[in-house]
């Protein structure tokens, strides 16, 4: 017997052996099980998932010859004949190939005939998104108004596609791209009932490689079954991959940490030795780095795998939370950026260098030296950051003119402030709404309106803080989310804005010629069209 994919051999045969796609699998059983089926369901998701595996189910539970259940007995003729693909009342039809509005006039012109052997004649239409607009139109009609023994199972991995007028017809079902873990356990599942004995690290990559997709899983692991004759190795498979191994991830997060230029370079060329991925490889640097920020924050987040790496609790230890966050922050703008770069080495080594470079600004921390390599000799070299440019103060309005003091003591208003700071956007807008209830030595004590609850974020308070330490006022803030009474500098500019337009009407009211007018023509003022001029 001719050999046959893991991916077609271990296709689900009923609903119960679908991996991932629980909320699709309840709702289906229970609609066979009720006997009220609609007629017409829409599936919906990334390639690999179970899109027409679940359709192929669905026709079986609806044509098993034991009775319409959401269990098929797979054992009649029917379940046999739709697992074969040889059942005649099941139409299959790849609408990629089929685009013509006259392959679709075709195709439902035997729409109207009873079923040859099975209760039910079931049309399943893969990636129905590349039917043409005339070809959505002839089926629409069908497909709103079909036959008692017609099913319309579609499938497609771009539903923004469809017309609107077919989706309001169906039962949409959005399948999920599957986790790493239930991926991982379906191939470990598959290659116990093969006889073949794993390791766990090798299952890990390749689900990893999988990017929810438990067929792309399966491909590959049948492709990494050959290649290593038989047997699945976490060495044979990562030089299949050409995935990045675990120290050399060490060897460039441990440098980072100790700013060790010079073995960053000479892993990069490691790597290059090995032809190895650059991107899998930024890949693997950035679910560490990830890993790292979690063990900071509680082991008990990551899973066995991850936390019996030694390493991890040194260098979690050693690195400091926000250089980690800067570090992704780069390793995914890089990867977005490699495919960009001269070649996929020197895009590599620069986001390497990108993270070495680039510090989180402090205002009074040193610039750590860079270790580099010159004429043999291993010395040290300090970048230093750029000097910061400071925009000079605002002499545009009076309350500006008034110099900020040096101390908390000095503070007059915090309008004041806020006209001080070199902020905009975001961080402009959520100063503007705080209203200062107290103040010590250390501390500003804020009163946030739950309405502009949405501006509070961390990032934007250590912005404000930043300016605060820039005006000489080194102080943290701590803002309480409450309804307040406090006028803030946002509520204060809407009350002058306020008082002046009520002052331009009451000036309109009493002007005569507008008296004039009014009386003469029966003229009214609209308020609304009312614009004070500063």
């Amino acid at each position: 017997m001719s050999y046959q994919a893991l991916a077609r051999k271990w296709r689900p045969k009923q609903f119960g052996d679908v991996v991932g796609q629980e909320h699709v699998v309840q709702a289906l059983s229970n609609a066979l099980d009720r006997d009220q089926v609609h007629h017409a369901f829409l599936f919906t998701g990334t390639r690999g998932v179970g899109k027409t595996t679940l359709a192929r189910i669905f026709a079986k539970a609806l044509n098993c010859e034991k009775g319409l259940s959401s269990t098929p007995c797979n054992e009649c003729s029917s379940c046999n004949a739709i697992d074969d693909a040889r059942f005649v009342d099941l139409i299959e039809v790849d609408a990629a190939s089929r685009t013509k509005v006259d392959d679709t006039r075709e195709l439902l012109d035997n729409v109207q005939y009873a079923p040859t052997s099975g209760r039910y004649k079931v049309y399943l239409i893969d990636e129905v998104h590349m039917l043409s607009g005339h070809s959505f139109n002839a089926l629409l009609k069908t497909l709103e108004e079909p036959p008692p023994h017609v099913k319309f199972l579609l499938a497609t991995t771009e539903p923004q596609k469809l017309p609107v007028t077919v989706l309001s017809r169906c039962l949409q079902f959005n399948l999920k791209a599957l986790q790493l873990d239930q991926i991982q356990n379906r191939l470990h599942q598959i290659l116990e009932a093969e006889g073949i004995e794993p390791e766990e690290n090798a299952l890990g990559i390749l689900a990893r490689a999988a990017n929810g997709s438990l067929r792309d899983g399966l491909s590959l692991l049948d492709q990494a079954l050959a290649y290593s004759g038989g047997q699945l190795e976490e060495s044979m498979v990562r030089k299949m991959l050409g995935t990045i191994e675990d120290d050399i991830v060490e060897k460039i997060i441990r440098a980072l940490a100790d700013n060790d230029a010079d073995t960053l370079m000479q892993v990069t060329v490691d790597m290059a030795e090995r032809s190895l991925d650059y991107a899998q490889a930024l890949d693997e640097i950035l679910v560490q780095i990830h890993n790292l920020s979690l063990y900071q924050i509680s082991r008990e987040m990551l899973t066995a795998k991850q936390a019996e790496l030694a390493w991890h609790a040194e260098l979690a230890s050693q690195i400091d939370a926000t250089d980690l966050q800067l570090y992704y922050q780069i390793g995914l703008i890089g990867k977005r950026d490699l495919p960009m770069a001269p070649d996929p080495r020197t895009g590599f080594e620069m986001v390497l260098l990108r993270m070495l470079a680039f510090k989180p600004a402090a205002d009074d921390a040193e610039p750590k030296p860079v270790k580099t390599r010159t004429a043999g000799d291993q010395t040290n070299a300090v970048i230093s950051p750029p000097a910061q440019r400071v925009e000079p103060r605002s002499t545009k309005k009076a309350v500006a003119e008034q110099p900020v003091g040096n101390t908390v003591r000095d503070l007059k208003d915090w309008g004041q402030l806020v006209a001080h700071m070199s902020v905009n956007g975001l961080v402009k807008e959520l100063a503007m709404n705080l209203g200062l209830s107290r103040q010590n030595e250390n501390t500003f004590f804020f009163e946030l309106d739950p309405s502009h609850e949405h501006l509070l974020d961390p990032s934007r308070v250590e912005l404000i803080t930043h300016e605060l330490r820039r005006l000489g006022i080194p102080v943290s803030i701590n803002v309480q989310v409450t309804k307040s009474d406090i006028e803030t500098p946002a509520l204060r500019i809407q009350r002058l804005n306020d008082e002046k337009h009520r002052a331009a009407e009451q000036a309109l009211a009493e002007d005569p010629n507008v008296q004039a007018l009014q009386e003469k023509f029966g003229a009214t003022i609209v308020k609304e069209s009312i614009r004070v001029r500063d």
